[in-house]
Formats: C-alpha cells, sequence, structure tokens
C-alpha cells in the first residue's frame, strides 16, 4: 500500500532552509576567498617600480577581471640587464585561477634569471619554453619579450603566441607590430622564435598588451587592437606621458567590458638627449 511522506513542520522547513542559506553563504565566502587571493598574489609578483631610463619613460598599467575565478594569468616586467640594455616582457597564463596565478611567478622570475645568462629574445624565449616544459604541469602560456637599447633606440622582440605589439611615431604614423613569432611557452619541445627589430624615435611610443586590453564580448581582437592604435598615435602626436597613455588604454579596456585581465606596458621616447 502506497504511504504519504510526512509532510515537514514548519520548524523543520525552516530550519532545511538556514542550512542551505548557511552552505551557499559559505561558498560565496571561499569563492571570495579565493578571487582576493589570486589577485593578491598577482600584485605582489608584478614590479613594484619601473627602470629609470634618461630619455625615456617606461609605464605599466594592471586590471583584473572579476567574473568568477577570472584573475590570475597575466603579467608584465622591465628590469635592467648587465650590459645597460633593458629588459620588457609581457604574457599570459592559460587558466584564471590561484595555480595561475603561481605560474606566472615562475615565468617572470624564470625569464629574470634565464635573461642573466642570455638577453637574445629568441634564445631566451626558447631556453624559457624547456624551462616550463621541465616543470610538468598543463599550463602554457603566451609572452613577448624585448631586448631595449638606450642608446640606439632600437628594439629586439620575439613573441610566443602573443598578441603582437603597437607603436606610433610623433609625426602620426602608428600601427600594429609585424613578426612572425612562435607558439606559446610550455607546449612543445624544440621550438624556435625569430627576432624581429624595431627602433623607436623621438616622441615615439611602443605598447606591449595582452589580450584582455583589446578583446572583449562586444570586440574582435583586431578592432581592439585598432583603437589603441588610433589612442597611441593621438598621444604620440600630442606627447602624452607614458604614465597618461597606460592608464588611458587600461580605462578603453574597461570600456569594451573585458572578461580577462588586462595588462599594458608602455616605453616612451621623450625627446630629451640621451647621456652615453
Amino acid at each position: 500500500m502506497f504511504r504519504k511522506r510526512p509532510v515537514p513542520d514548519g520548524d523543520d522547513l525552516l530550519a532545511r532552509l538556514g542550512s542551505l542559506t548557511a552552505r551557499a553563504r559559505e561558498l560565496a565566502e571561499l569563492q571570495r576567498s579565493q578571487v582576493e587571493l589570486a589577485i593578491a598574489l598577482q600584485r605582489g609578483m608584478l614590479p613594484a617600480d619601473m627602470p629609470e631610463v634618461p630619455g625615456f619613460h617606461l609605464a605599466a598599467r594592471y586590471a583584473p577581471a572579476y567574473a568568477g575565478l577570472n584573475v590570475g594569468g597575466d603579467w608584465y616586467d622591465a628590469f635592467m640587464l648587465p650590459d645597460g640594455r633593458v629588459g620588457l616582457s609581457i604574457g599570459d597564463v592559460q587558466g584564471h585561477t590561484i595555480d595561475a596565478a603561481a605560474f606566472m611567478g615562475q615565468i617572470r622570475v624564470g625569464l629574470r634569471a634565464l635573461a642573466s645568462v642570455t638577453s637574445e629574445p629568441g634564445e631566451l624565449l626558447a631556453r624559457t619554453n624547456e624551462l616550463l616544459l621541465s616543470l610538468g604541469t598543463d599550463l602554457f602560456a603566451t609572452c613577448t619579450f624585448m631586448r631595449f637599447d638606450p642608446a640606439t633606440g632600437t628594439l629586439e622582440s620575439a613573441r610566443a603566441g602573443h598578441i603582437p605589439c603597437v607603436w606610433a611615431t610623433a609625426d602620426g604614423r602608428s600601427g600594429v607590430s609585424e613578426d612572425e613569432g612562435g607558439p606559446p611557452l610550455g607546449v612543445q619541445e624544440g621550438m624556435e622564435y625569430p627576432v624581429t627589430r624595431y627602433r623607436l624615435t623621438t616622441g615615439g611610443v611602443f605598447l606591449l598588451l595582452t589580450d584582455g586590453v583589446v578583446e572583449g564580448p562586444s570586440l574582435p581582437v583586431d578592432e581592439g587592437l585598432e583603437r589603441v592604435v588610433r589612442l597611441a598615435g593621438i598621444a604620440a602626436v600630442a606627447g602624452m606621458e607614458a604614465t597618461s597613455l597606460a592608464a588611458a588604454v587600461i580605462k578603453n579596456a574597461a570600456l569594451i567590458g573585458h572578461e580577462d585581465d588586462a595588462a599594458v606596458l608602455v616605453v616612451g621616447h621623450d625627446g630629451r638627449t640621451v647621456q652615453p
């Protein structure tokens, strides 16, 4: 004979609802704590200051995304090399978790350490690729590394699966860098990364970006790059400082509704005489 299950009384129902509410609150607090930890880990691993280079200005900005755990993968870095040149790197680790933030830190430290052995961009990325493969992780990263010579304004660039850079000159020309590039870091052994050379002229700017700056739900990456190209061109003609340009680029990223981390690193030639 079919027997009806007893209907819970009001007190029992309220107790169950209270338990479910408490559990939901615990899960929400756990997720928020994970996000806050990832952001803190990310910010703690990014450089606090940019190198001071006579005749040039370096500036960077970073903005985390706050959708779920979409934080932790992007980085930028700028540091002096033993020969007086400047190492510049920017990149994006696959994934948006605390693991991605920690892996980002390993890559940034690895690049700095290997740059003391060889700062040639193509060789440096090749060695970093082998280093990441030796770690045995499933994560990988895109990256651009540049070696900048303040004495000549020369930028030597190698790219590992990363989006291209943006440049602009004081006479109104601007565009997206054209280089061959190679695959992301940590994917396949024995990869080579071609090097392309550029020259930063008086009043010019060069911008290294992550895809969170130029790509969003309503904006394809090509259109996003064009926006930054126009912004860089206006900034170069107007003589805008590197810090102001970096802030404007990150503000533009917020306007497109980016769901990813966003980072920009700007090198600007301010027109002053470079001391030998």
